[in-house]
């Protein structure tokens, strides 16, 4: 087509005139006249008019005027108004508006070069720029210009992350005295719990809470509370009235009184058998401890049972040692003889002193 002829008589003549090649002299006045954009006044106002523009317009206004032109009259959009011959007129009508606008801006000192060439460049090219980024074909230059985008997005993020770490370590020493304090409220507040848990646990294992009044009777029938529908405060009111038990409850209830049960009778053995044992004695004491072993193992079972149904996380139950129960057995034992022991020897003493 007529368009696409003109675009590359252009940019070859352009080329060979960067280049420096050979042209005959003949040809020389007409290439630079066809090449230095030298139009009649009138032909520059017929340019303004068909960009729709008037004179001493702004460039971005050219720019924008040719931009909207072009998607019109342009033979490959898919515009109705698609006319090659009204597609190589814009364009000749800009070229000559550009050229136009940098021979008034001559005058200006301040217009850099760069910018001259950039305000001659064609609309259409910035489209396949990518702010400057790669080499090669459009798909090439666009796989680099991702990349691109890729690392400056990370290089922002580390220096966000890098100022907001700096604003944060600004005032150090407020920070520091800030996190002493805190980690001083924690530790005491965790102390304060372990000492109320172990002051807890040392008045149950006195029994200090068996004469509380209310033990071992049915829980109190609650008031009805607004938060709870009437239907589940029906069914806990018929569960508390039958006495229902969770199972989690009974499983520890059990879990307590077996290894009650497990260690007194392992006490009560130990004394059948005296002081010192015999060859024979020691070897019912060694069945008896094998015994003890299978007991506690399957008592280990029921813990494991009680962790998967208690809803609690620190009522969870830990599993028995076979070694420490066995010790706990001897000490116990032992503490039983020395009291047995102790009357003895008063009496002993009394007589001997009579």
């Amino acid at each position: 087509p007529q368009w696409l002829r003109v675009m590359l008589s252009n940019i070859m003549g352009h080329r060979l005139m960067e280049r420096g090649a050979v042209i005959p002299r003949k040809l020389k006045p007409f290439l630079c006249r066809m090449l230095s954009g030298y139009k009649p006044r009138n032909d520059v106002m017929d340019s303004y008019k068909i960009l729709e523009l008037e004179e001493g317009c702004s460039l971005d206004d050219v720019r924008n005027s040719y931009r909207n032109l072009a998607k019109k009259y342009h033979p490959d959009s898919s515009s109705g108004l698609a006319d090659s011959k009204a597609f190589i007129r814009v364009e000749e009508a800009y070229r000559v508006v550009l050229n136009d606008l940098a021979g008034k801006q001559k005058s200006d000192p301040g217009e850099e070069e760069e910018d001259q060439f950039k305000s001659k460049s064609l609309q259409h090219r910035h489209y396949l720029s990518f702010e400057g980024v790669g080499i090669g074909t459009p798909s090439q230059r666009e796989k680099q210009y991702m990349q691109f985008r890729v690392d400056r997005a990370t290089e922002q993020v580390l220096e966000y992350r890098q100022h907001r770490l700096e604003s944060l370590y600004a005032g150090s020493d407020l920070s520091r005295a800030k996190d002493v304090r805190q980690s001083k409220k924690v530790k005491i507040t965790q102390a304060v719990e372990r000492l109320v848990e172990d002051l807890i646990q040392e008045s149950m294992a006195k029994g200090d809470f068996d004469n509380l009044s209310g033990k071992g009777k049915p829980l109190q029938k609650f008031s009805h509370s607004p938060h709870i529908d009437p239907m589940t405060h029906n069914l806990n009111r018929i569960l508390i009235d039958n006495g229902y038990q969770p199972e989690w409850i009974l499983l520890q209830k059990e879990i307590r009184e077996t290894i009650e049960r497990l260690r007194k009778s392992i006490v009560a053995s130990r004394r059948k058998l005296g002081e010192p044992m015999t060859l024979s004695q020691q070897k019912q004491w060694g069945r008896i401890c094998e015994q003890f072993e299978e007991d506690i193992r399957k008592l280990n079972k029921r813990v494991d049972n009680f962790n998967l149904v208690v809803p609690i996380l620190s009522r969870q139950m830990v599993h028995f040692s076979m070694d420490k129960e066995i010790l706990r057995a001897r000490k116990t034992y032992e503490a039983v003889m020395e009291k047995v022991s102790d009357p003895d020897t008063k009496e002993n003493e009394g007589e001997e002193g009579k």
